[in-house]
């Protein structure tokens, strides 16, 4: 269960519809694990790479960007 940031906020945050935001939440957990450089950073960050996917939404550091 993912508790930080709750996931009504993140909704609001991100003012995108739910499929969006699912789908940018589940590409960028799969970066995060795939690449080399980013499982470092992963493991520093002490979260499961889901939970850094969506705290990294939240705080602005990753944008959703429609084609």
């Amino acid at each position: 269960m993912m508790v930080d940031p709750p996931i009504d906020q993140l909704i609001k945050k991100v003012e995108e519809p739910r499929y969006a935001l699912t789908v940018a939440v589940a590409k960028r957990t799969r970066e995060l694990i795939s690449s080399d450089a980013e499982k470092e950073y992963l493991a520093k960050s002490g979260l499961k790479p889901i939970s850094l996917a969506c705290k990294e939404l939240y705080e602005g550091k990753t944008k959703i960007v429609e084609d």
